[in-house]
């Protein structure tokens, strides 16, 4: 993989929360906007946007099953900006609302205690 592929995803592991951009993520390792979407799709098959998106969605899961953090709080820890976007994006990835997946989750963790 690209070095410079690598430091755009260490960037966004540490700045998940921060509003990220492909202009301002491609500055960071000297490349243009086009340039950075060629590399980053060739090396992970998302583009950057697609890429930031599917890793703050994880980072909420996440906080839905080890912690007891409102939607619309989970979904701002996780660097998103709208709950209704995140919910329609949570639910496109696992087919479930963000309510529905911790509900399971802790129908799940009630059973197991009581099995």
């Amino acid at each position: 993989m690209d070095l410079r592929v690598k430091r755009i995803i260490e960037i966004i592991d540490e700045r998940l929360t921060d509003k990220l951009s492909e202009e301002i993520l491609s500055k960071t390792v000297n490349l243009s906007a086009a340039r950075l979407r060629q590399l980053f799709k060739k090396a992970t098959g998302l583009s950057t946007m697609q890429y930031i998106k599917r890793v703050r969605v994880k980072r909420a899961t996440h906080l839905l099953r080890t912690s007891f953090l409102s939607i619309k709080e989970v979904t701002f820890r996780s660097g998103l900006r709208d709950v209704s976007h995140f919910v329609r994006d949570f639910k496109k990835q696992y087919g479930v609302t963000p309510s529905e997946f911790r509900a399971r989750i802790g129908d799940k963790t009630r059973n197991r205690r009581f099995c």
